[in-house]
């Protein structure tokens, strides 16, 4: 091969390989973008949502989380609720409860840093060494708020562990005697527990009336207590009548008038509740039912015109906490593009439902006020 032909070839070569490396360059493919994991629910908040208990709930009352155990009010017959430091003379934390009998007590106080159960017994003038409840820790780490049912068995608290699906959950067992320790607590599920603290369930078995303290959509330093219509069996909503959105309502207890159907049952624990209040000598009771006029115990005009507009800025706040809670869910399903979008949405709703929820405050101490007042001139 002669010289010319080597030089003609080496200048080819070297010609060509730019050329490939832009070609090259050119069907490079993009690092395909991050996929993005949307948030799953928990499996045991499904299961516990799809086995929503059916109850109805009378009414509820917000209050100072500190001084909530005042708006329990259990007939004589069913004992005593009060804090544990006030039964015993000291500076204990926690809850306890006192039986009808006034010789048994079950309570809660702090173990290290957390809040663990235990029960002492009267005998003569003195009470026995506090023991611990035997037969609560599996699946709890935490327990408080306790109440024991009238049949001395039937024992219900709050625990926080692996077995609640928020912070506290209420949870009931039974005592054993022939063990001398409780069977393995069971979580009693929606809508009484969420992924809020929710504690202190009791009931009245006297007036058949229940109560529950929640946490949920509520300021720091407030709690929502839920008072509602005990039952002996436990039902849950039929998913052939009620859609999957109609059932997380009531598990959520977004509006609690969802829960009165025809209202016949309501009416007559509203009354059952009337005579109670009357016989402990507790006027001005605010039991709100559908109807200002016919059902609470108003004489001062004034207050019965500020209770009406309580019942409206109530009902506004049920909307709105509604729509909150509709928009949440839906934003952890959305897009980037539509939580942005939603996003505003949700932040005015929220602010909404802080001033509605201010308003109602407001308006309820007015209402207190006004009839008080009514009654000294």
């Amino acid at each position: 091969m002669n010289l010319n032909k080597i030089t003609i070839l080496l200048l080819a070569t070297l010609l060509s390989l730019p050329m490939t490396a832009q070609k090259r360059k050119r069907v490079t493919k993009p690092k395909p973008a991050p996929v993005v994991e949307e948030p799953q629910e928990d499996p045991r908040i499904t299961n516990m949502r799809e086995m929503t208990q059916q109850i109805i709930i009378i009414d509820s009352i917000v209050t100072s989380k500190d001084k909530f155990l005042a708006s329990i009010r259990l007939s004589s017959e069913c004992g005593q609720l009060m804090n544990t430091g006030t039964f015993f003379r000291n500076q204990l934390q926690g809850t306890l409860y006192l039986n009808e009998m006034g010789n048994k007590v079950y309570f809660s106080q702090p173990d290290g840093r957390q809040q663990q159960l235990y029960t002492a017994d009267k005998l003569g003038d003195e009470w026995s060494k506090p023991q611990p409840l035997q037969g609560l820790s599996e699946g709890i780490d935490e327990a408080s708020y306790p109440f024991m049912l009238s049949d001395g068995l039937t024992f219900y608290f709050a625990g926080k562990g692996e077995e609640s699906i928020g912070g506290y959950d209420i949870f009931v067992t039974r005592y054993d005697s022939r063990s001398g320790s409780f069977l393995k607590p069971e979580n009693i599920g929606m809508p009484f527990n969420s992924e809020a603290n929710d504690y202190m369930y009791a009931i009245d078995e006297a007036n058949r009336i229940g109560y529950f303290a929640s946490d949920r959509r509520q300021p720091a330093g407030k709690v929502c207590i839920y008072i509602f219509i005990p039952s002996d069996t436990r039902k849950t909503y039929d998913i052939s009548k009620y859609s999957e959105e109609q059932i997380r309502k009531f598990s959520d207890i977004a509006r609690i008038a969802d829960t009165w159907g025809n209202g016949t049952e309501r009416k007559a624990a509203i009354e059952r509740i009337k005579a109670k209040y009357a016989d402990q000598g507790i006027p001005g009771q605010l039991v709100s039912t559908g109807d200002a006029e016919s059902a609470v115990e108003l004489h001062s005009k004034e207050a019965k015109n500020l209770y009406q507009r309580l019942l409206k800025e109530q009902h506004s706040l049920d909307i709105a906490n509604s729509r909150l809670d509709q928009l949440r869910h839906k934003y952890h399903l959305a897009n980037a593009s539509e939580r942005k979008q939603m996003k505003s949405e949700i932040l005015k709703l929220e602010d909404e439902a802080l001033q509605l929820n201010a308003n109602v405050k407001q308006l309820d101490k007015a209402t207190r006020n006004a009839e008080i007042k009514s009654k000294t001139h």
